[in-house]
């Protein structure tokens, strides 16, 4: 069945093998909204559509944050090409959260997505433990730049022996100036009682590289120079203050509802180059039944080359999160 309009029109092809032809106003949550002059705005749900194309640029929201501004090309069953002055990126069509014209929608207000996450654990009999993991982040995304603030929170206590008290809190901004290429900065500081750091700080900044960007998966490369300040409640120990290198890099891989992650940062001394410090976060994130949660299950391991006296270099932590998205 084809249903047509006159002049310049976007096209809805649905998997019945209707063809709908009239302007996309708009895509909010399950629902594609096509306006015609044959039929007044169509309602189509999203599940329903194998392909569709634009002819003027929009303005497409995915489900991961990122924001583009292109036409809209056909691909492959289910999956269509957004198109910009500086990239071209495969999507399926669900992971398509909004569309909308560049005069229906103020883009120079980028868009926020906020998370909320713990873990509790506690555990009694022959040995009595008790375990709180607490963190936040926002996000704004705009159409080439992504800020990030986050904070986090660990209190871990094993037959009423503190095994570990860490706060961090930091901020991440990367712009997208062309394509695949990208520059950064970036602070983290807080505190680990345990490893009896009084405080810490890394600050950095440099270029980043996108080494792969598709539907599937993207993997982000960073490179550049750093400020590491470390002073700890040992007076034995001495203090860390020094430029260095920031090494690190970003990989994620999208299935069909739910993606893996793993994060890797490398941030070695000047003054010392065996003296570094070394983080690796690995996870698995899955939908929940209820809305806006997501069950996160993963490895992290942080390492310090040189820690303090009595101090293991390497800190392992497994963890089942519950987590919770809203914007």
């Amino acid at each position: 069945m084809v249903l047509a309009g006159s002049g310049v029109a976007d096209v809805i092809e649905t998997k019945s093998g209707a063809r709908l032809v009239g302007t996309i106003t708009k895509v909010e949550g399950s629902t594609i909204f096509l306006s015609t002059n044959y039929a007044g705005t169509l309602p189509v749900k999203k599940s329903e559509v194998v392909n569709l194309q634009t002819e003027q640029v929009r303005f497409v929201h995915l489900i991961d944050g990122k924001i583009m501004s292109g036409t809209v090309e056909p691909s492959a069953y289910g999956i269509v090409k957004v198109v910009s002055p500086e990239e071209a990126i495969e999507v399926p069509i669900r992971q398509i959260a909004e569309m909308w014209a560049p005069s229906a929608k103020d883009v120079a207000q980028p868009q926020w997505h906020f998370e909320a996450a713990a873990d509790i654990v506690g555990k009694s009999g022959n040995r009595e433990q008790f375990s709180t993991i607490l963190s936040a982040r926002a996000k704004r995304v705009g159409v080439h730049d992504t800020l990030q603030y986050y904070t986090g929170y660990r209190l871990q206590t094993t037959n009423q022996v503190t095994s570990s008290d860490q706060f961090k809190i930091g901020f991440d901004y990367a712009n997208n100036y062309s394509g695949r290429k990208s520059w950064y900065v970036r602070d983290e500081s807080g505190f680990d009682r345990v490893k009896r750091i009084d405080m810490y700080s890394v600050a950095a900044g440099g270029a980043g590289y996108d080494f792969l960007k598709n539907k599937r998966q993207k993997l982000t490369g960073r490179s550049g120079l750093s400020y590491r300040f470390e002073s700890y409640e040992d007076p034995k120990t001495s203090s860390i203050k020094s430029f260095g290198l920031d090494l690190g890099a970003h990989h994620e891989i999208y299935f069909s509802d739910s993606k893996l992650v793993n994060d890797v940062t490398l941030v070695p001394a000047f003054s010392e180059f065996s003296n570094y410090h070394a983080m690796q976060e690995s996870y698995f994130e899955m939908p929940m039944s209820m809305s806006g949660w997501k069950l996160r299950v993963g490895v992290a391991n942080d390492y310090t080359s040189m820690p303090g006296a009595n101090v293991k270099k390497t800190d392992t932590t497994y963890f089942t999160r519950f987590v919770l998205n809203w914007q």
